[in-house]
């Protein structure tokens, strides 16, 4: 290149450069107003931090050069790499393809920001929290303008999608959250939750429902199922195909399960205590005397998952403190009762968070389920968030029907005093992992006295309860312990049915349980398939002997048979 040309080049990048430098200064601005303190007003804080001199520079100069040579090759740019904007026709309109190009590169930088932050972790995650928000939202594939494959779609149909997604849009807007899949497609106790049984017991907090034996003889210890009272109990019993419930009786278990009631304004003022005495206390106390196990030293077999699996060792706590072990077993799947690692809800809980909280509703009050729906699903925004309003508005798509996302969009409320409580004591305070520092029902707790064996199942890749923080249950329980990791995340590493021969699980032979996950994995041996026939054989070893299965629901005139499962409290919609 001649000379001339150098400078004549030089003088058009040198807008384009001027322009880099001012953004990237309004960009450092903007961070380091954060990190003086510039959230004032929200539900936690932010606290002071500062920035890497160094980092900062090496990002500057990494930004210029790859910004630069994406003006160099003008509208050729391709954004490889991201599945928004894989389709082919984000490659043949050059527009959409340098939009999505520029994108990319702002958010590299602008995590990379995040991570050049001097703070402490937490800090550090919330920085990273709120740039993965902010960029999931700004992308160029949620806008009409700059989406390839939605003005394509437009095109192809002659507008015909463009009216449809507002279709979609006035839908959603009515019936209150996003649409994940074909709702109209399913109906509780049609499709999903069909495991035939009744409903034996309610109060104002739960029914209990017992499912119809599927063998000629059952074990004498009943299996009592705790499920999460933030969730409705189907996602143990979506399809006969992978319903645990089903396949625990079909293993010859008399089964017996936990329907929360979905929270009204008549249960505004319920507290933590009321669900462990009221509920799942209840629910022990019911399935031992139906089953004949109330008589001295009968016991049932338990089951708690996450938050279900939170209550249950609470409520058998409580009932150790009380000189009682009614449990012959308990099952942990994906809990924590050791709350040290929580992943990444943990970024929302700090003192000032807690007490926002507490004045909103730790009086009386109800947390919303949609409120609760769209924090979990923001944790995941590109895959829970914005891959639908891409589909259902900008394309005019009606999301194909999946049990698994129907019960993910049936909400469930929750009652402000009992959520404060578990709130602070449990994700804030780290309570209940401590001896006696709680006293729950009237009694002070000790996780260690319950004596019952433990079966203990972590995900690998969960997000909500981390596979760290399943395996800390290890070292609060006293009992003989088992732990078995399996892979994928929260809901698809529980449901995971042994005839799709699906994914892995991991079980240490030698049966050691050092202080680490990481170093129980460094001994464990990987197991293809599901888990569930790993836990069928623990559990039948302590499911007592086989006796014929009984022919009617319920027992006597206490506990009639109310109405057939699922039951009117899990169709109840927040």
């Amino acid at each position: 290149m001649r000379p001339e040309q150098q400078a004549a080049a030089a003088d058009s990048f040198a807008p384009f450069q001027q322009a880099l430098t001012q953004g990237w200064g309004k960009a450092l601005e903007s961070f380091q107003s954060l990190g003086a303190g510039g959230n004032a007003g929200a539900p936690w804080e932010m606290p002071k931090f500062s920035l890497s001199a160094e980092k900062l520079q090496q990002l500057q100069q990494q930004y210029v050069e790859e910004a630069t040579e994406l003006w160099r090759q003008d509208l050729a740019a391709r954004a490889g790499g991201d599945r928004r904007f894989a389709g082919e026709a984000w490659g043949s309109n050059p527009v959409s393809a340098f939009s999505a190009a520029v994108y990319l590169l702002n958010t590299r930088t602008l995590l990379g920001m995040a991570e050049a932050v001097e703070a402490d972790e937490k800090t550090r995650s919330r920085l990273r929290f709120a740039v993965e928000q902010w960029t999931a939202a700004s992308a160029p594939s949620n806008y009409f303008a700059f989406n390839a494959e939605a003005m394509k779609k437009a095109l192809d149909t002659q507008g015909e999608s463009i009216a449809k997604g507002i279709q979609n849009l006035l839908h959603d807007v009515q019936q209150g959250h996003l649409s994940m899949t074909d709702e109209s497609a399913f109906e509780v106790g049609r499709n999903v939750a069909t495991t035939e049984g009744s409903v034996v017991f309610e109060n104002e907090l739960f029914q209990l429902l017992e499912y119809k034996p599927l063998t000629a003889k059952v074990y004498e210890r009943p299996l009592l199922l705790v499920p999460p009272c933030i969730n409705k109990f189907y996602i143990l019993d979506l399809q006969p195909e992978n319903s645990l419930i089903r396949y625990a009786v079909e293993q010859g278990h008399r089964v017996f399960v936990v329907s929360w009631r979905n929270p009204d304004a008549s249960m505004a003022q319920y507290t933590w205590d009321r669900y462990i005495e009221d509920a799942a206390i209840k629910a022990i106390q019911v399935t031992r005397e139906i089953t004949g196990q109330d008589k001295k030293g009968g016991q049932i077999d338990t089951l708690g998952f996450c938050v279900g699996g939170t209550i249950l060792s609470t409520a058998l706590a409580v009932l150790a403190a009380r000189g009682e072990q009614p449990a012959a077993s308990v099952t942990l799947l994906t809990t924590l009762l050791d709350f040290v690692d929580t992943g990444v809800l943990d970024i929302f809980i700090d003192e000032g968070f807690v007490q926002f909280r507490e004045m909103q509703m730790g009086q009386g009050g109800l947390l919303q389920g949609g409120e609760l729906a769209s924090t979990f699903s923001f944790l995941r925004p590109n895959d829970l968030v914005w891959n639908y309003v891409v589909g259902n508005y900008l394309k005019g798509e009606t999301p194909p029907p999946f049990d698994l996302l129907y019960w993910n969009s049936d909400a469930t409320n929750l009652p402000g005093p009992m959520y404060c409580w578990y709130l602070r004591n449990t994700y804030h305070e780290n309570k209940l992992a401590q001896p006696g520092a709680l006293t729950v029902a009237g009694e002070k707790i000790d996780l260690g006295r319950i004596e019952a064996p433990v079966y203990i199942y972590g995900s690998r890749e969960d997000h909500i309860v981390p596979i760290g923080g399943a395996y800390a249950s290890t070292q609060v329980l006293s009992g003989k312990k088992r732990f078995v990791m399996g892979a994928s995340g929260h809901i698809a590493g529980v449901i995971n049915p042994p005839a799709k021969k699906k994914r892995s699980h991991w079980i240490r032979a030698d049966g050691k349980l050092p202080k680490t996950q990481a170093e129980w994995l460094a001994g464990a041996t990987e197991h293809p398939g599901s888990w569930w026939t790993d836990w069928s054989a623990w559990l039948k070893t302590h499911a007592g002997k086989q006796i014929p299965a009984p022919k009617t629901y319920g027992k006597g005139s206490a506990y009639k048979a109310i109405e057939p499962a699922p039951g009117r409290y899990v169709k109840a919609k927040a």
